[in-house]
C-alpha cells in the first residue's frame, strides 16, 4: 500500500485544552541531542551552566546515529586530488599534512570514541574523515553528558513553545507520560529543522533562492560481510569507470538493463567503518520533498527503502566482493540535509565559504566544500575552499533576528542554501553547538539576553575550553 498523502481538502478538530508537568527548570535547555546538542550542552555546563538536554530519540547522536551518516568528513585543511566527470576527492592541502581547524567538544568526542575502540583517527589513508561505529557513538555521547553533568530527557519530542519577555521561556515536549515542559533563561535550538526556532516565530528559509527545492534526503544503512580484498581488486582492474562515477559504471548499466536498478543519484558512494568487514553506503535519494512536513517524510522514508532493497540485491549479484554481504542495518530515520535555516543577525554566504573570510564575532570555524545535491534530481555540485583555508562562523549567524532567550544551533544556523551546504556537516554543527552553548550559558549566568553577551567572552571560554577559533 502506498503512504498515507496530504489530504487534499483538510477540514481541523478542536482539542481540549491541557496541561503540562514541569519537569525541570534550567540556566540551559538544549533541544536535540545530535552533533549540534552535544557540542551546546557540554559547552554550556563547562562554562558553568545547569543544563537540560531532551531528546526526540532513546539514545544521543542525531544523524550520526539515528540516520547512520557516517563517516565524520574531515575538519582538516584540503585540496582535491582528481576531478573527473563531476567526481571529487578530497586529501590534505599541498603543505603537509591538512591541518585541523576545529578543536574542543569535536576533539574531545574523537578522542574518546578512539579510546572506547569506535573509530579510526583521521590520516593520509582515511582520507581524513573519521570512521566510526554508531553503536559505540551513543555510549560515548553518554559518557561525555554525564561527565560535564547535564541532564537529559530521552523519547521528547519538541511540539511547542512557553512564550516569555521576548522570547521562550521553555519548551513544550510530547511523551508518554503526555505534555512535558522544561523552563530554562535560555533556549538552544539543536533540532537542525529550527523547530523551536520556528515556533517562537523566529523568521526563516526553506530550500534554494529560485523555487523553494532543498537538498535531497538519503537513507543510509551498513552491508557486513563484505570482502574487502575482491572488491579493492575489482576496481584496481578497472580505473577509468571507477574513477568516472566513483565505482561501478559497467555494473550499473547492466543492471539497469535488465531492468533491476534505477539508480536515484549520480553514483555509488561508499565510506569505511572500523570494522573491515563492513560497509557504509550513502547512495538512495529521495527529491523534491520536505524534511519538515509529515507527509513527505513519510513518503521519503518509503521510497528510500524501496531503492535500498534494489541496492542491497544489486551488490550482491553483480559487485565483487559483495556476494555475501547482507545489508545489517538502515538508519532509524532518512537522513535529512536541509530544512529550515533560520534568519540571524548575519546570513552566512557561499562567498563567505569560499573567501575563507574571518569575522570578528568568530565562534567557529569550517573548511568543507560547498556540496549541493542536486534538490531536483541527480547530481552533485562541489567548490572548494582555497587550499590552505579555512572559514569563520560568526556568533551573529546563531542568533535570530527578533527573537531573545534564544540561539540555533548546527544546520539551522543563518546562512543561504549555498553555505548550508558546507557548515551542515557534523563537525561544524558540533562546533556551533558548542559557540552557542557557551554564550546561552554566560547569558543565563548574568541575566543578560543572548544578543547582549560580550563576544570576547564566549571566545575567551570556548579558548579555555580547547576550540580553535584560528588564532
Amino acid at each position: 500500500m502506498p503512504p498515507l498523502e496530504r489530504p487534499d481538502r483538510p477540514r481541523d478538530v478542536t482539542l481540549a485544552p491541557r496541561r503540562a508537568v514541569v519537569a525541570a527548570e534550567a540556566d540551559v535547555l538544549v533541544v536535540g541531542g545530535g552533533p549540534a546538542g552535544l557540542g551546546a550542552a557540554v559547552g554550556a555546563a563547562r562554562a558553568g551552566a545547569r543544563v537540560v538536554l531532551a531528546e526526540r530519540h532513546g539514545f544521543l547522536g542525531g544523524n550520526a546515529t539515528a540516520a547512520l551518516v557516517m563517516p565524520l568528513m574531515s575538519w582538516h585543511t584540503q585540496r582535491p586530488v582528481f576531478e573527473r566527470q563531476g567526481v571529487n576527492s578530497l586529501m590534505p592541502d599541498d603543505h603537509g599534512p591538512g591541518h585541523p581547524v576545529i578543536a574542543g567538544f569535536v576533539g574531545d568526542l574523537l578522542e574518546r570514541l578512539v579510546t572506547n575502540g569506535g573509530a579510526i583517527p583521521p590520516s593520509l589513508e582515511t582520507g581524513f574523515v573519521v570512521p566510526f561505529d554508531p553503536e559505540v557513538f551513543k555510549l560515548t555521547a553518554l559518557e561525555l553528558l554525564d561527565e560535564a553533568g547535564v541532564r537529559f530527557l530521552f523519547h521528547a519530542l519538541a511540539s511547542d513553545v512557553l512564550p516569555g519577555r521576548g522570547g521562550p521561556r521553555g519548551v513544550v515536549f510530547e511523551t508518554k507520560s503526555g505534555p512535558v515542559v522544561v523552563e530554562a533563561r535560555v533556549v538552544v535550538d539543536a533540532t537542525g529543522d529550527g523547530d523551536v526556532a520556528a515556533r517562537a516565530g523566529a523568521a526563516f528559509e526553506v530550500g534554494r533562492e529560485d523555487d523553494g527545492l532543498v537538498q535531497p534526503m538519503t537513507l543510509m544503512f551498513r552491508m557486513a560481510d563484505f570482502e574487502r580484498a575482491a572488491f579493492e581488486g575489482y576496481a584496481r582492474a578497472h580505473p577509468d569507470q571507477w574513477r568516472a562515477v566513483h565505482g561501478l559504471w559497467d555494473l550499473v548499466r547492466a543492471a539497469a538493463e535488465a531492468g533491476e536498478l534505477d539508480l536515484a543519484r549520480e553514483d555509488i558512494l561508499f565510506f569505511g567503518t572500523p570494522h573491515p568487514r563492513e560497509v557504509a553506503v550513502n547512495t538512495t535519494r529521495v527529491t523534491r520533498a520536505l524534511g519538515i512536513d509529515v507527509w513527505d517524510l513519510t513518503r521519503a522514508e518509503w521510497e528510500a527503502r524501496r531503492q535500498l532493497r534494489q541496492l542491497g540485491a544489486f551488490f550482491r549479484k553483480y559487485v565483487p566482493g559483495f556476494e555475501a554481504a547482507y545489508v545489517v542495518q538502515s538508519g532509524v530515520t532518512i537522513g535529512v540535509r536541509e530544512t529550515r535555516r533560520v534568519l540571524g543577525e548575519y546570513q552566512l554566504t557561499a562567498d563567505d565559504v569560499l573567501g575563507a573570510r574571518r569575522f570578528e564575532d568568530v565562534i567557529a570555524r569550517g573548511t568543507y566544500p560547498v556540496d549541493i545535491h542536486n534538490p531536483a534530481g541527480k547530481g552533485t555540485v562541489l567548490k572548494r575552499v582555497p587550499p590552505g583555508e579555512a572559514y569563520d562562523l560568526p556568533l551573529r549567524a546563531l542568533l535570530p533576528r527578533g527573537v531573545d532567550r534564544l540561539l540555533v544551533a548546527g544546520r539551522c544556523i543563518s546562512g543561504t542554501h549555498e553555505a548550508h551546504s558546507s557548515y551542515r556537516v557534523m563537525p561544524i554543527a558540533m562546533a556551533t553547538g558548542q559557540g552557542a552553548g557557551v554564550c546561552a550559558a554566560l547569558a543565563a549566568k548574568a541575566g543578560r539576553s543572548p544578543h547582549e553577551v560580550d563576544v570576547a567572552a564566549v571566545q575567551g571560554e570556548l579558548r579555555r575550553q580547547g576550540a580553535n577559533l584560528g588564532d
